[in-house]
């Protein structure tokens, strides 16, 4: 009888599930469609595209490393240029260029007459490389700290909330333009010029969400029987991003409806206060901790299945 007794369940560690992946069975793929019964609304006749919300994550991790990367190039260069020109300075003989010995040097000529605050550069000190960038040091921070507040250059994909514009200011995905979904039924532009610039192009694609796809799916099949092509809509909206990556990816507070709920265990209770909301940012990219959480979140989603591959 000690044997085939079970140890009773603690509802305290209810929420906590085993990362061991056994296998496919008949449990799992009963989960697995009350899921998408409760977080999807699939359709037989659908004439747009599904993307599933770690796909677009992984999509955002790419596009944020390839604009770093360029931002970390342009600096490199930038104090390539500033190291030869500070060497040429130091050369001995001639002033780098070839130039005689006893030719004066701009730059020391600025500076020994106490002009050298000045933006403007002799004709010499452009010809030879420096003037310029020497006087200037601090402009390429103010380029980076620019453009870190508007959105990804030549980004591949446009992010539209098809929500209204309250909803919107309250919570969104960061980098989303709002674009309500009463907007399609004018009769005149009912387009910005960000959509008929991303619509059909070579290489991008459009992206349209809500809370749970109820009107998100009306939006793209709207959009959809109006001629555009390279049409995909977030399955699951900000319900399923809210349970497979809930920070990283949003700015401001989740709306009731898509919060998770809390788990049952009164410690896990306790554990979480109540915050009260607040108002999404005028954020356009993903700062480094944003980045790094996803990171995370992903390699938690993939692990499962990285061992059934195994």
């Amino acid at each position: 009888q000690l044997l085939t007794r079970r140890i009773p369940p603690n509802p305290k560690y209810q929420h906590i599930k085993t990362r061991l992946d056994t296998g496919h069975s008949l449990s799992k793929y009963m989960e697995k469609l009350e899921e998408i019964k409760r977080n999807y609304r699939y359709k037989k006749d659908e004439l747009f595209k599904r993307l599933k919300v770690t796909t677009f994550a992984q999509l955002v991790l790419q596009v944020a490393s390839l604009s770093n990367e360029t931002l970390e190039v342009t600096n490199e260069e930038l104090h390539k240029l500033q190291d030869a020109d500070a060497a040429g300075d130091d050369t001995t003989g001639t002033n780098g260029k070839g130039s005689p010995e006893g030719t004066p040097s701009p730059v020391l000529f600025l500076d020994s007459s106490g002009a050298g605050e000045s933006h403007r550069s002799t004709l010499q000190s452009v010809i030879s490389g420096v003037g310029e960038l020497d006087v200037e040091k601090d402009s390429p921070k103010k380029e980076d700290t620019q453009a870190k507040e508007r959105p990804y250059p030549d980004c591949p994909f446009l992010l539209l909330d098809v929500r209204d514009r309250d909803a919107y200011e309250q919570c969104h995905i960061v980098g989303a333009y709002s674009y309500p979904i009463a907007t399609l039924s004018r009769t005149m532009n009912p387009y910005t010029n960000n959509i008929l610039e991303y619509k059909n192009a070579h290489g991008k694609i459009i992206i349209v969400y809500d809370n749970d796809e109820r009107l998100a799916s009306q939006a793209a099949t709207t959009m959809c029987e109006r001629g555009f092509e390279n049409l995909f809509m977030l399955s699951g909206g900000l319900k399923v991003l809210a349970q497979k990556i809930p920070e990283g990816l949003i700015t401001g507070t989740l709306p009731v409806s898509c919060q998770v709920a809390a788990p049952t265990g009164t410690a896990r209770r306790k554990a979480t206060p109540r915050v009260p909301p607040t108002p999404a940012e005028n954020k356009w990219r993903f700062s480094a901790d944003d980045l790094q959480k996803l990171r995370l979140y992903l390699a938690e989603e993939q692990m499962p299945s990285d061992t059934a591959s195994k």
